[in-house]
Order: C-alpha cells, then structure tokens, then sequence
C-alpha cells in the first residue's frame, strides 16, 4: 500500500491538512506527515484530531504512529518528526 507524504510547517491550517488527511485516508487508506519544529507538530497532531471528527461518520478510526526522521535541509541533517495515519473500521 503506498502512501503519499504531506509536509506541514508551523503556519500550515489544521482544518486544510485535516481534510487532505480525510481525502487521502478515503482513497488509500494511509498518510504520512512529516514535520520539522514544535509549531509544525503542534499542527499536525490538531489535523489529526480533527480528521478523526470528518472520517468518524464513515465508521473509520484513525490510528497514529509516530516516528523520528532524519531530513536533508540545504545540505544539512535535520530531525524531524513523520506521522504515519491509517484508517481503520
């Protein structure tokens, strides 16, 4: 099953990720987000919960496992955080 990679940064909307988390879960049934600072995390884990509300009425739950990964920023290596999202029933 591949999934896609979403990028979100400290001024990244909620709802907006949340909904692409919602369309992507409805059509392949998982998602990753990767994000670099406490700002982006922070924003991550709100479009999380809030994808959870728009997939509960389809009877799909949303499980979260959150990983440590190392990014290539300009030429240097930075850690970031990756979210991987599945759907499940």
């Amino acid at each position: 099953m591949n999934s896609e990679m979403l990028k979100v940064s400290s001024k990244s909307n909620p709802n907006s990720v949340a909904g692409a988390i919602a369309g992507i879960i409805a059509e392949k049934g998982k998602v990753e987000l990767q994000a670099i600072g406490a700002g982006a995390i922070n924003q991550v884990v709100k479009a999380i919960a809030i994808a959870r509300g728009f997939v509960a009425s389809s009877g799909v739950d949303l499980v979260c496992i959150p990983a440590f990964s190392i990014v290539n920023i300009e030429g240097e290596e930075r850690t970031g955080m990756k979210f991987i999202v599945r759907g499940t029933n």
